[in-house]
């Protein structure tokens, strides 16, 4: 599966994203903590992100903005647990300052140099997960995730 496939859990407030990369599962993690990284992929290809603060070990935190044509969207978060094949963290978008997802992340290894990305999503409401998915999310996620892809194939990771 080369697009990211969006699911909403039907009796709890959860967003699932899985995708299939052309990386193992240590490029994934790398690319998720590593802020230098994580600043070439994450989002829609229109937004431009600068790291404020990042802190990828367990009990750290973090803060990047993302800006567009004088827009500025910040979110950040804490790293609950950082691990070989695993991540939990808070997110927060700081548009919406009272809503706080809390997102497990994982890396299935599938073998040849593939790995599986399993992003959950615990939002607050099920209001708050449905204006998630009516945001227009899938097009961070598609374009980030695409970008994801082109540095682990270009060996940048």
């Amino acid at each position: 599966m080369s697009e990211a496939k969006i699911e909403a859990d039907p009796k709890l407030p959860i967003i699932r994203i899985t995708r299939d990369f052309a990386a193992t599962p240590a490029q994934l993690l790398r690319a998720h903590t590593d802020p230098d990284l994580f600043v070439q992929w994450c989002g829609p290809d229109s937004l431009v992100n600068k790291i404020d603060y990042w802190d990828a070990r367990t009990g750290g935190s973090w803060r990047y903005v993302a800006s567009r044509d004088g827009e500025e969207y910040a979110f950040h978060g804490s790293f609950h647990h950082v691990g070989a094949d695993r991540i939990v963290q808070t997110f927060t978008f700081e548009g919406q300052p009272d809503g706080v997802a809390l997102e497990t992340l994982w890396f299935e290894d599938l073998g040849d140099g593939r790995t599986r990305l399993h992003a959950q999503s615990l939002v607050d409401s099920f209001e708050g997960r449905d204006a998630w998915l009516k945001s227009g999310m899938e097009v961070g996620v598609d374009e980030g995730y695409a970008k994801l892809e082109r540095l682990a194939v270009e060996g940048r990771i």
